[in-house]
């Protein structure tokens, strides 16, 4: 699945992030969604703190994973992240998990975000710059 995603960020399995049974415990991979979904936007160039500048956030209406394999405490974890759809007003983060040594699939997942005023906080459209660095990375990294 991650051939179709063409940004990675690295994350090495903390053993606080391990639960009893001594895997990754389902929640934390929310935490890494994030963080790779975060590092995405700078890779694109229009990072976060740029969309804040500009008076836009973004809020998560729904998140999703689906636990394909199990991940270890030292494993280092290969985050793929791509937004797959934008919409009038929200765009979906996809997401990849897997373990960098084996090439196990680990989880595949999804965040649906909805942009919005930093101010008043209702929904705004998509801004065009985020449209753009989307477009113009995904092209650029497929050739």
């Amino acid at each position: 699945m991650e051939n179709h995603f063409k940004f990675f960020t690295s994350v090495q399995v903390r053993f606080v992030e391990t639960d009893a049974q001594g895997h990754v415990f389902f929640g934390h991979y929310f935490t890494y969604y994030d963080v790779a979904l975060t590092e995405y936007l700078k890779a694109i160039g229009y990072s976060y703190q740029e969309m804040l500048a500009d008076g836009v956030d973004f809020y998560y209406l729904e998140a999703s994973c689906q636990y394909k394999d199990r991940a270890f405490f030292d494993e280092i974890l290969h985050i793929h992240a791509r937004i797959g759809k934008i919409g009038n007003t929200s765009f979906h983060f996809e997401f990849s998990v897997v373990e960098e040594s084996s090439g196990r699939l680990i989880a595949t997942g999804r965040i649906v975000a909805v942009a919005v005023d930093r101010n008043s906080r209702k929904p705004i459209a998509v801004p065009q710059k985020l449209r753009e660095a989307v477009e113009s990375f995904e092209a650029a990294a497929a050739s």
